[in-house]
Parts: C-alpha cells; structure tokens; sequence
C-alpha cells in the first residue's frame, strides 16, 4: 500500500460504524494483554459507535480517519483537556487511540494519523500531548518515539483482591 494514496481527515458521522469496529479490535487486543486490567464489555462495538458519537460534535474531541481508495484502514482519537491535578498536567491533549488495521500496518499510516492529531491539538492550543501504550506494544512506541513522544510514566497496577484483610497493613482501617 503507497502512503501517496492515504488520506488523513476529520472524522464524519458516516465513519463511525468502521471506527467502532476498530476500536473493538483494539480492546479485545489490549484485554488480551491484561484481562485484569482492560475491560471487554459485551456490545464493545456498539458502546465505541455510541460513544464516538457523543464525543464527535465536542469542541475539545479529535477524531481522525485515515483512508485509501475511501476506505478507513485507521484512526485517531483524543481530547484536548484542562488542567489535570491527579494526572499533574497543564492543558494537553490526550491521545487515547490509535489503530490501524493489519493490511495497512507497515504503510506509515499510524505514523501520519499521530502527526496529524498533534497538529490538530495544537491547533486547539494543546501545547502537549500525551499518550499511553502497552508496554509490549514495541511497535507503537517505536511510532511515537518517531513522531517525537518520550516516555514519562509508566502505569503500575496491581489487583485489590490479593490483599489479605488480616494484613498489618489493613490494621486500623
């Protein structure tokens, strides 16, 4: 696949069936990494559909499709968000998702639809974005560490249920 005859654009609301059904894709890869940790709720294509259209029409929502010969082989999505006191960041935009479907993968396409949510996001006056991945997902990062992103975090989680209420660190809860 050239990157000569992939197209970067905002969103429509005729998109959002073939975003929804990405977005599945990338749950149901991310609950396989970590069931634990990433949610698979039954319906997860029609939430995303619903939810991708309340957030479409939003000021601060960025919702990307990259497309060739008119059909959407990925997309983007974030927000741009104020002040973050748990997160201690300043405004930014939060990109929440990136996925391209594996016939397209190799094309450049992940590295435009990334570029393009950073403009766009500056554009809203972001003068950040920042991002989670997997920590296996190598491929991403390599993505991102080429469209400019560093690691800062790295999220830890750890399940309550392993905690034994006769703990000395539960005493006096």
């Amino acid at each position: 696949m050239s990157t000569d005859a992939l197209v970067v654009r905002a969103a429509t609301e005729t998109d959002l069936a073939a975003m929804a059904a990405m977005a599945a894709d990338l749950v149901r890869f991310h609950h396989a990494l970590d069931p634990a940790r990433f949610f698979l709720a039954r319906g997860v294509e029609q939430g995303y559909r619903e939810w991708f259209g309340r957030e479409l029409p939003r000021a601060n929502t960025i919702l990307l499709v990259a497309t060739k010969d008119d059909a959407i082989v990925g997309y983007a999505y974030g927000r741009v968000e104020g002040r973050d006191w748990n997160m201690l960041l300043d405004k930014h935009a939060a990109l929440h998702d990136v996925f391209v479907s594996e016939d397209a993968r190799g094309t450049g396409a992940g590295e435009r639809l990334v570029r393009a949510f950073c403009a766009r996001a500056g554009a809203l006056g972001a003068p950040r974005v920042v991002l989670s991945t997997a920590t296996s997902n190598t491929r991403a990062q390599k993505v991102f560490a080429r469209c400019g992103f560093r690691p800062t975090m790295i999220e830890m989680t750890r399940e309550c249920a392993d905690d034994d209420p006769d703990d000395q660190g539960a005493a006096g809860l």
